[in-house]
Protein backbone atom coordinates (compact mmCIF):
# COMPACT_ATOMS: atom_id res chain seq x y z
CA UNK A 1 0.00 0.00 0.00
CA UNK A 2 1.29 3.68 -0.65
CA UNK A 3 1.19 6.80 1.29
CA UNK A 4 0.85 9.76 -0.59
CA UNK A 5 3.21 12.64 0.06
CA UNK A 6 2.06 15.32 2.19
CA UNK A 7 3.27 18.73 1.20
CA UNK A 8 2.46 22.38 2.70
CA UNK A 9 0.41 24.62 0.20
CA UNK A 10 2.74 27.12 -0.97
CA UNK A 11 0.58 30.44 -1.71
CA UNK A 12 1.82 33.27 -4.39
CA UNK A 13 1.65 36.94 -3.83
CA UNK A 14 -1.30 37.33 -5.75
CA UNK A 15 -3.30 34.58 -3.96
CA UNK A 16 -2.09 36.02 -0.87
CA UNK A 17 -3.65 39.28 -1.74
CA UNK A 18 -6.54 38.55 -3.00
CA UNK A 19 -6.94 36.59 0.29
CA UNK A 20 -6.99 39.95 1.71
CA UNK A 21 -9.08 41.36 0.06
CA UNK A 22 -11.72 39.10 0.45
CA UNK A 23 -11.78 39.50 4.04
CA UNK A 24 -10.32 35.51 4.59
CA UNK A 25 -8.02 37.27 7.17
CA UNK A 26 -9.34 38.91 10.63
CA UNK A 27 -8.72 42.50 10.67
CA UNK A 28 -5.57 43.65 12.49
CA UNK A 29 -4.23 40.05 12.23
CA UNK A 30 -0.46 40.39 11.98
CA UNK A 31 0.65 37.57 8.74
CA UNK A 32 3.08 38.02 6.31
CA UNK A 33 4.21 35.93 3.06
CA UNK A 34 7.50 34.77 2.94
CA UNK A 35 8.77 32.33 0.34
CA UNK A 36 5.07 30.75 -0.19
CA UNK A 37 4.06 30.64 3.31
CA UNK A 38 1.53 32.87 5.29
CA UNK A 39 3.05 33.50 8.46
CA UNK A 40 1.30 34.57 11.69
CA UNK A 41 3.87 36.96 13.34
CA UNK A 42 3.44 37.86 17.37
CA UNK A 43 1.98 40.72 18.56
CA UNK A 44 4.12 43.49 19.40
CA UNK A 45 4.91 44.31 22.69
CA UNK A 46 5.51 47.99 24.02
CA UNK A 47 9.11 47.57 23.87
CA UNK A 48 9.00 46.68 20.27
CA UNK A 49 6.73 49.18 19.70
CA UNK A 50 8.69 51.82 20.86
CA UNK A 51 12.18 51.00 19.33
CA UNK A 52 10.21 50.91 15.73
CA UNK A 53 9.10 54.49 16.55
CA UNK A 54 12.88 55.31 17.94
CA UNK A 55 14.21 54.04 14.93
CA UNK A 56 11.59 55.83 12.66
CA UNK A 57 12.38 58.79 13.93
CA UNK A 58 16.51 58.69 13.83
CA UNK A 59 16.23 57.78 10.17
CA UNK A 60 13.74 60.04 9.48
CA UNK A 61 16.09 62.80 10.68
CA UNK A 62 19.14 61.84 8.70
CA UNK A 63 17.60 60.14 5.45
CA UNK A 64 19.16 62.19 1.95
CA UNK A 65 16.18 63.58 -0.28
CA UNK A 66 14.89 60.89 -2.55
CA UNK A 67 14.36 58.15 -0.27
CA UNK A 68 11.22 57.67 2.56
CA UNK A 69 10.27 55.50 5.10
CA UNK A 70 7.73 53.01 5.09
CA UNK A 71 6.84 51.38 8.45
CA UNK A 72 5.65 47.57 8.72
CA UNK A 73 4.28 47.57 5.18
CA UNK A 74 4.36 45.18 2.47
CA UNK A 75 7.53 45.10 0.49
CA UNK A 76 6.82 42.71 -2.87
CA UNK A 77 9.89 40.71 -2.93
CA UNK A 78 8.82 38.45 -5.38
CA UNK A 79 5.92 35.99 -6.38
CA UNK A 80 6.01 33.87 -3.42
CA UNK A 81 7.37 36.62 -0.88
CA UNK A 82 5.82 39.98 0.99
CA UNK A 83 7.37 40.97 4.02
CA UNK A 84 6.07 43.67 6.45
CA UNK A 85 9.01 44.77 7.88
CA UNK A 86 9.06 46.88 11.03
CA UNK A 87 11.11 50.35 8.79
CA UNK A 88 12.21 49.75 5.08
CA UNK A 89 13.94 53.14 3.31
CA UNK A 90 12.54 52.97 0.09
CA UNK A 91 13.61 55.87 -3.06
CA UNK A 92 11.33 58.63 -4.47
CA UNK A 93 8.10 59.11 -2.44
CA UNK A 94 5.09 57.65 -0.94
CA UNK A 95 2.90 59.07 -4.60
CA UNK A 96 5.13 56.55 -6.39
CA UNK A 97 3.60 53.38 -4.78
CA UNK A 98 0.00 53.95 -4.71
CA UNK A 99 -0.60 51.36 -7.51
CA UNK A 100 2.00 48.88 -6.36
CA UNK A 101 4.34 47.94 -3.21
CA UNK A 102 8.06 48.50 -3.57
CA UNK A 103 9.82 45.63 -4.57
CA UNK A 104 13.36 46.92 -3.21
CA UNK A 105 14.38 48.78 -0.50
CA UNK A 106 17.73 50.41 -0.23
CA UNK A 107 17.38 49.76 4.11
CA UNK A 108 15.68 47.52 5.88
CA UNK A 109 15.19 47.03 9.59
CA UNK A 110 13.99 44.49 11.25
CA UNK A 111 13.47 45.00 15.29
CA UNK A 112 13.86 41.66 17.25
CA UNK A 113 12.76 40.78 20.48
CA UNK A 114 10.94 37.42 20.22
CA UNK A 115 11.80 37.27 16.80
CA UNK A 116 15.19 37.30 16.75
CA UNK A 117 16.19 33.72 15.54
CA UNK A 118 13.10 33.88 12.94
CA UNK A 119 14.64 37.39 11.62
CA UNK A 120 18.38 35.40 11.43
CA UNK A 121 16.98 31.89 10.06
CA UNK A 122 14.53 33.69 7.62
CA UNK A 123 13.98 37.04 6.72
CA UNK A 124 17.93 37.52 6.82
CA UNK A 125 18.72 35.09 4.06
CA UNK A 126 15.22 36.28 2.19
CA UNK A 127 16.99 40.07 2.37
CA UNK A 128 20.14 38.54 0.80
CA UNK A 129 18.36 36.61 -1.97
CA UNK A 130 16.48 39.89 -2.89
CA UNK A 131 19.59 42.14 -2.73
CA UNK A 132 18.80 44.90 -0.06
CA UNK A 133 22.04 46.66 0.07
CA UNK A 134 21.66 47.17 3.70
CA UNK A 135 19.74 45.16 6.18
CA UNK A 136 19.98 46.05 10.23
CA UNK A 137 18.85 43.77 12.85
CA UNK A 138 18.03 46.03 16.32
CA UNK A 139 18.67 43.31 18.58
CA UNK A 140 16.71 44.39 21.63
CA UNK A 141 17.52 42.44 24.14
CA UNK A 142 21.26 42.87 23.71
CA UNK A 143 21.23 46.07 23.00
CA UNK A 144 22.83 45.84 20.10
CA UNK A 145 22.45 46.67 16.00
CA UNK A 146 23.34 44.13 13.82
CA UNK A 147 24.17 46.11 10.72
CA UNK A 148 24.64 43.34 7.72
CA UNK A 149 26.14 44.89 4.32
CA UNK A 150 26.80 43.39 0.46
CA UNK A 151 24.47 40.75 -0.08
CA UNK A 152 25.76 37.34 -1.82
CA UNK A 153 23.43 34.62 -2.32
CA UNK A 154 21.84 33.97 0.98
CA UNK A 155 23.98 35.92 3.16
CA UNK A 156 25.47 39.37 3.62
CA UNK A 157 29.15 39.54 3.05
CA UNK A 158 29.59 42.48 5.56
CA UNK A 159 28.47 42.16 9.18
CA UNK A 160 29.08 44.63 11.82
CA UNK A 161 27.76 44.75 15.43
CA UNK A 162 27.34 48.03 17.06
CA UNK A 163 26.67 49.23 20.45
CA UNK A 164 25.72 52.24 22.09
CA UNK A 165 28.39 54.10 21.93
CA UNK A 166 28.73 53.83 18.26
CA UNK A 167 27.70 55.31 15.23
CA UNK A 168 26.40 54.29 12.36
CA UNK A 169 26.97 55.32 8.58
CA UNK A 170 24.71 54.57 5.14
CA UNK A 171 25.03 55.81 1.81
CA UNK A 172 21.41 56.84 2.25
CA UNK A 173 22.00 59.12 5.19
CA UNK A 174 23.48 62.47 5.21
CA UNK A 175 25.44 61.65 8.48
CA UNK A 176 25.75 58.88 10.99
CA UNK A 177 23.15 57.76 13.29
CA UNK A 178 23.79 57.54 17.00
CA UNK A 179 23.23 54.04 17.88
CA UNK A 180 21.82 54.88 20.99
CA UNK A 181 18.90 56.52 19.56
CA UNK A 182 17.68 53.28 17.57
CA UNK A 183 17.96 51.66 21.03
CA UNK A 184 15.26 51.67 23.45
Amino acid sequence: MSVAAVKPRRWTREEYDRLNEQGVFQEGERLELIEGEILEMTPQNARHAATVTLVYGALDDALLAGYFIRGQLPLALSEDSEPEPDIAVVAGSARDYLEAHPTTAALVVEVADSSLPFDRRRKLPLYARHRIPEFWLVNVESEQLEAYRKPMGEAFLEQEILTRGDRISSPILREPVAVADLLP
